[in-house]
């Protein structure tokens, strides 16, 4: 796939050493994640032109916006470049649909009325900012950043002011955005939730280095992820493809020759990659597979690790050659007596998608 933004820069920051040197591609939503301090809005913010590298060269689209030793800095205006911040940052005394068209380079009443759809903000294109909802007002920034027909979409934390419904809400526009605009869109977050529904590629950054970059999923596996995984229990994610649907709205994810059911998802058709989290504490171990059971998710698989708690024992089983970690009481495992390499069966509970 063709690289799209090259990036290596160096930037001093206060106590902190901003180094990176990355490639992005084309399309696709990759998240910049870190502890709060470790330059992931400081990086985007090189990117934009808000603020001046040390030294290095960044090129977008096979246009330099930044190289030192050519003394080459465009304006931030110049550099094709769409931000949605923190905060929405509208202007209070212009409607929405003014908001919006202010954006616009040239108008283009299709690509508008298409966006705005996506959005789902049709019905607020008469109203003033402040009698929109924190999600509203972000849809509507969001919007008003792609009219501009940017080359690229960053985005600063823009789920941060918002509480949990509406996080969730924006997220689901934010998944659909995603897979229909045709430009990369880089999302500073620190919430592992944001970054596991959302992101095709994941940068790690620690105290201004890159400690890891490649796929989600790679990155969530790898060594370098392991302090930011949940204490309390394995969080299995998975990526599958829909298979099946039946007539009670679930759709069947196919885990090599076995299926995961979830409930429907309108956005994600046959052949659809979906992402999706099992929580270790959602899944149990039988050693007989259950018959009659009101669990719909059973997996057949065979013990590979065993990894005792203090207060639990952790056992991943390889189901269809993918690790699903399970956590039983340190009494289930006594009464079990589990050993590596038993057939088992797991009871998934719960799926978050």
């Amino acid at each position: 796939m063709a690289q799209s933004l090259q990036l290596k820069v160096k930037h001093r920051l206060g106590n902190l050493d901003l180094a990176v040197d990355v490639a992005l591609n084309a399309k696709g939503v990759t998240a910049i994640f870190g502890r709060s301090g470790a330059g992931k809005s400081s990086l985007i913010n090189l990117i934009a032109g808000l603020v001046t590298p040390t030294e290095g060269r960044i090129v977008l689209n096979g246009r330099v916006l930044f190289d030192a030793s050519q003394k080459i800095n465009l304006p931030p205006e110049k550099r094709k470049v769409g931000y949605v911040f923190q905060e929405h940052r509208l202007f209070p005394h212009y409607r929405v649909e003014a908001n919006l068209k202010y954006g616009c380079k040239r108008f283009d009443e299709a690509n508008f009325s298409q966006l705005v759809k996506l959005l789902g903000i049709e019905h607020l294109l008469d109203r003033f900012p402040i009698s929109l909802s924190g999600g509203e007002k972000q849809r509507v920034a969001i919007g008003r950043a792609l009219l501009s027909e940017p080359d690229i979409l960053l985005m600063d934390e823009p789920l941060s002011a918002l509480d949990l419904p509406r996080k969730n809400e924006l997220m689901d526009y934010l998944g659909r955005l995603a897979k229909t605009v045709d430009i990369p869109i880089l999302y500073v977050s620190h919430s592992l939730d944001e970054v596991i529904r959302l992101a095709d590629n994941l940068l790690l950054l620690e105290e201004g280095k890159v400690v890891a970059f490649d796929k989600t999923l790679n990155v969530w596996h790898s060594p370098a992820f392991s302090a930011w995984q949940p204490e309390a229990q394995r969080l299995n994610l998975l990526e599958l493809p829909v298979v099946a649907q039946n007539p009670y709205r679930m759709q069947g994810l196919a885990l090599g020759q076995q299926l995961i059911w979830v409930t429907e998802q309108p956005r994600y058709q046959l052949g659809d990659l979906m992402r999706i989290s099992i929580g270790s504490q959602n899944v149990s171990i039988t050693l007989s597979k259950p018959e009659q059971s009101s669990i719909r998710n059973i997996l057949q698989g065979r013990i590979c690790k065993i990894e005792p708690q203090s207060d639990r024992y952790d056992i991943a089983v390889e189901v269809e050659a993918q690790e699903i970690w399970a956590s039983i009481s340190l009494w289930a495992f006594d009464d079990l007596c589990l050993q590596i390499g038993q057939t088992a069966y797991l009871q998934v509970k719960s799926v978050v998608i």
